[in-house]
């Protein structure tokens, strides 16, 4: 059986494979299809400082080998997270990532803070980068700010800290390296790329916000190529996110310098998507017969 164990940081990951957050709940929900201990992670929708009940309906939508979603980060907030959600995901035995959603840095701070205080939280994934609430690009498209929040929260964070870029940059390069400088242990990329949809017939746009966030295969190109270039601007791991469906992508995301990868939107079309591209990784590298699934990371 060739070696599945990844590194990212101080977190050790059984597999290379994580859930993107708001596509696996806080995980519980999975369990009624497989046991999600055998995750390499889980990393959960977003918490916030104070509940946000997210943006109207209609707020999801079918694409072209996609989907658009412009639900909001909709939470219940850190205090409903510490005193329900918390009990239960500390029965899951793998990697629990909580995904930090915030209005100002403050609101990242105080959210980080409390999560540091929880043994079974084992990573913190910052978002900076969620293009469906007016304020979630904010901090993530100019170096300065993003440098300036990951330098705040690194001072009250003492876990692994990974910090979630937008594919709405300029130069996805960029942005990494200031995060890296910022103190950030890690990069997961990318999140959802803005886009729209129109109902031609009623002449209007199909979401309530006019524009979401794409994601699916559709993005799985641009998400590649900028793995790729953010894995060779920095030092620290880089987590690929973008259209993975099966373990093949997953290779592909590996060997464009991912060391470890997340499964966002296969999983609302199948709720296995994730435990099968574990089955898919090591299937390439028995048919390869490589021992370890380090040696494709970046071998591109």
């Amino acid at each position: 059986m060739p070696n599945l164990e990844v590194n990212i940081h101080n977190l050790i990951l059984k597999n290379p494979v994580m859930t993107a957050s708001g596509t696996f709940g806080y995980g519980q929900d999975f369990g009624d299809f497989y046991d999600v201990s055998k995750l390499g992670g889980i990393v959960t929708k977003a918490v916030s400082k104070e509940p946000r009940q997210g943006n109207f309906y209609p707020r999801m939508a079918e694409t072209t080998s996609g989907m658009l979603n412009a639900v909001g980060l909709q939470n219940k907030g850190i205090d409903n997270f510490e005193s329900v959600i918390y009990p239960e995901l500390k029965k899951i035995n793998t990697n629990i990532i909580i995904n930090v959603a915030g209005h100002t840095v403050e609101d990242y701070v105080y959210v980080c803070e409390r999560l540091n205080q929880l043994d079974h939280v084992h990573a913190i994934e910052l978002n900076i980068s969620c293009p469906n609430v007016k304020d979630g690009m904010a901090f993530g498209t100019s170096c300065p700010s993003a440098t300036a929040l990951t330098i705040a929260v690194r001072k009250v964070y003492h876990k692994t800290l990974i910090v979630k870029l937008s594919p709405n940059v300029t130069s996805i390069a960029e942005i990494a390296k200031a995060v890296e400088d910022g103190g950030a242990d890690a990069l997961s990329l990318i999140n959802t790329l803005l886009g729209m949809a129109i109902d031609a017939e009623k002449r209007k746009t199909v979401l309530s916000t006019a524009m979401g966030g794409l994601s699916g295969p559709a993005i799985k190109p641009v998400a590649l190529r900028m793995v790729y270039q953010a894995s060779r601007a920095v030092s620290i791991p880089v987590i690929g996110i973008g259209g993975i469906m099966n373990g093949i992508d997953a290779v592909e995301f590996l060997l464009a310098g991912a060391s470890a990868v997340q499964v966002g939107t296969a999983n609302f079309i199948n709720p296995n998507a994730a435990l099968e591209t574990i089955t898919g990784i090591e299937d390439y590298l028995n048919r390869h017969s490589i021992n370890d699934v380090n040696e494709l990371i970046g071998m591109l």
